[in-house]
C-alpha cells in the first residue's frame, strides 16, 4: 500500500517518488536472498549514495541534500518497507556523519563531509563495548596522546558496518573522568592495527554486518579528533537522539510491510467459503495493526518537526523509538498470526519481519533505557 503522506514541498514529493521506485525495483526483489545468504549489500548502498540518499539531512554546502529531518525519516520508512537492513544502513551512516557535521571544525567539515555525504565512503559508529552497552560512559577503550597523535587500544562491540565501513567514529577514554574523559576520534578503516572481527551470527537483519572492532595501538592524528578532548559523551548522546528517530522510521516501515502482507493474505486466503478478511477477528486485528502504525508515524514526525524547528526533542525521540519499535514487534507478530501456519515458514516474508523487529527494541538504546530517559524528563 502506498502511504499517503503530507510533505512540505514539491521537491520532497519528487524525492519520495524516486525512493519508492528504487525500493520497488532495486531493494524488494533482492532482500530475501541477501538475508538468506547473510550478505552485506555494499553495491546497493553505494547506489543509494549516488542517488543522493546518504546525506539527505545535511547542508548542501557540504554535499548533503539539505532536506528537513521529517523528509529524511520518511525516506528511511519507505526504504525499510522494502528492505529493513538497507534502511538501517542509511540510518547508521547518517548517524556516523553527525560528529563531524555537528562538532567538527570548518576545516574538518570541508575535508571529510563531501565524501561522507556523497556516498563514496561508508561510516560506522563505535560507542558500545562488550561490557558497556546501556552504560556507555563506562567504556574502556583508551587513547593515549603521543606527540601529534593518539594511540588507541581497546575493543568495540556491536559495530554496524564493522568490517565494511571506510571510517569509524571511535569513542575512547582520554582521561579517568567518568563522563568528561571520553573523546571522539575519526579513524580510517585502513589504519594499521584496526582489526574487524568475524560478523555476529544474528537472528535477523542478517544482511546488516555487525562485528567487533579490535584497536591494537592504532595511531590516529590528533587533527582527526572531533570536538574538544573530553567532549565525546556529549557528542555521542546528542547523536543518539537523531539516531533514535532513524530507528523509529525504520521500525515503522517494517511494520507497514508486515501490515501490507497481512492485508493481502487476508483478502486472498479463503476458509469456510469466504476470505478470512470477512471474519471480524481478522479484520479487527488488521485494524489494530494499522492504528498502531499510524500512531508510530505521527510520533516520529512530531519529534522530527521539533528537531527541524530547533526545539529540544530528546524525550520525544525516546518516546518515538519506544513506541515505534514496540509497535513493530506487535504488528509483525500479529502478521504471522494472520498467515497462520504459513506465516511460520520461510516461504513468506512475515517470519523474517518478526525476527527483524526484535532487535529494534534493543539497539540505539534498549526500550527500558528509553523509558528511563522519558521518566527523567518528566521528573526533572
Amino acid at each position: 500500500m502506498v502511504v499517503q503522506r503530507v510533505l512540505p514541498s514539491e521537491e520532497a514529493e519528487q524525492l519520495l517518488a524516486l525512493v519508492r521506485e528504487l525500493a520497488r525495483d532495486e531493494l524488494a526483489p533482492n532482500a530475501a536472498a541477501y538475508e538468506e545468504r547473510a550478505e552485506f549489500p555494499r553495491e546497493t548502498i553505494r547506489l543509494l549514495g549516488r542517488s543522493g540518499l546518504l546525506g539527505l539531512a545535511y547542508p548542501e554546502e557540504y554535499g548533503g541534500g539539505g532536506m528537513p529531518y521529517e523528509v529524511y525519516l520518511q525516506v528511511l520508512e519507505e526504504l525499510a518497507s522494502a528492505w529493513a537492513a538497507v534502511a538501517l544502513a542509511v540510518s547508521v551512516h547518517t548517524l556516523s556523519c553527525y560528529p563531524v557535521a555537528g562538532f567538527g571544525s570548518e576545516e574538518q567539515r570541508k575535508a571529510h563531509l563531501p565524501d561522507m555525504l556523497g556516498g563514496e565512503l561508508l561510516g560506522a559508529y563505535s560507542l558500545s563495548e562488550a561490557t558497556s552497552g546501556s552504560d556507555a560512559a563506562s567504556l574502556q577503550a583508551r587513547a593515549r596522546r603521543d606527540g601529534d597523535s593518539y594511540v588507541v587500544s581497546g575493543t568495540k562491540a556491536w559495530v554496524t558496518h564493522g568490517g565494511y565501513a571506510d571510517y569509524y567514529n571511535v569513542f575512547c577514554r582520554t582521561s579517568e573522568d567518568a563522563r568528561g574523559g571520553v573523546s571522539t576520534l575519526l579513524v580510517p578503516a585502513d589504519a594499521a592495527g584496526l582489526h574487524p572481527q568475524p560478523p555476529e551470527r544474528k537472528m535477523g537483519l542478517r544482511s546488516s554486518a555487525t562485528a567487533q572492532i579490535v584497536l591494537d595501538n592504532v595511531r590516529v592524528p590528533a587533527q582527526r579528533r572531533i570536538g574538544d578532548e573530553g567532549e565525546g559523551m556529549r557528542i555521542a548522546l546528542s547523536a543518539l537522539d537523531g539516531g533514535r528517530l532513524g530507528i523509529s522510521a525504520v521500525a515503522t516501515g517494517l511494520a507497514q510491510a508486515a501490515l501490507d502482507a497481512a492485508v493481502g493474505w487476508a483478502k486472498d486466503r479463503r476458509q469456510f467459503g469466504r476470505p478470512i478478511a470477512d471474519n471480524q477477528g481478522v479484520s479487527f486485528l488488521l485494524a489494530d495493526m494499522a492504528t498502531g502504525i499510524e500512531a508510530a508515524r505521527a510520533n516520529y514526525l512530531a519529534a522530527a518537526r521539533r528537531r527541524d524547528a530547533g526545539l529540544p526533542y530528546g524525550p520525544q525521540a525516546a518516546m518515538a523509538k519506544l513506541f515505534a519499535t514496540d509497535t513493530a514487534m506487535k504488528v509483525t507478530t500479529d502478521a504471522v498470526q494472520v498467515f497462520g501456519g504459513y506465516g511460520y515458514t520461510t516461504e513468506y516474508p512475515v517470519e523474517r519481519y518478526m525476527r527483524e523487529a526484535k532487535v529494534m527494541q534493543i539497539f540505539e538504546g534498549t526500550n527500558q533505557i528509553q523509558r528511563l530517559v522519558i521518566g527523567r524528563s518528566l521528573l526533572a
